[in-house]
């Protein structure tokens, strides 16, 4: 009679010891995940979460998709941009300026201004705060393009090999290095 509560305590024993095993193991996902603490509220980089719906700004003519949004205790929402290579010394600002959109986006959807946004590299995490400068430089950058849509030409503007070998218009380009 004692043998089977024997083996249903060495079961039970197995489970808690798994249990604490997944619990660690999923803490040190998270802290590699780069994500700050809080709820994800919506996801577009994997299959973890249905993706939520795009977030638009019509006025701005502005719409994108962060790769995150996470809901801090203080009422925060940050939003959260991956890129798979390893950071440079400091975030590229084509990189700051499209997580200084999803903050604008996060603004104007939510109705809640973040204070910062984050860029996860493969290896190290920018946290990019959402200055009244970044605003104002992402809103002159929007025109910028807005206005760019009715030249007949436009040059290119950098000497990257390989920024031009990853353009869409590569295969069609005149400038293409």
């Amino acid at each position: 009679m004692r043998e089977p509560n024997v083996m249903l305590l060495g079961v039970g024993l197995l489970l808690v010891a798994l249990a604490l095993w997944l619990m660690w193991r999923g803490r040190l996902l998270h802290q590699a995940s780069g994500l700050p603490a809080g709820d994800v509220l919506y996801s577009d980089a994997g299959a973890w979460f249905p993706a939520g719906e795009t977030l638009v700004a019509p006025d701005l003519k502005l719409a994108g998709r962060p790769d995150y949004l996470v809901a801090q205790d203080d009422g925060q929402i940050v939003p959260v941009e991956l890129k798979s290579g390893r950071a440079p010394q400091r975030p590229y600002e084509s990189h700051v300026l499209q997580l200084a959109a999803y903050c604008l986006l996060v603004d104007r959807h939510y109705g809640t201004r973040p204070s910062h946004g984050i860029l996860q590299y493969e290896d190290r995490a920018f946290s990019v705060e959402f200055s009244p400068q970044l605003e104002d430089d992402l809103l002159h950058l929007l025109a910028e393009m807005r206005a760019a849509r009715y030249e007949p030409a436009l040059s290119r503007d950098h000497d990257s090999v390989g920024r031009c070998r990853q353009c869409g218009f590569h295969g069609v380009c005149e400038q293409a290095l």
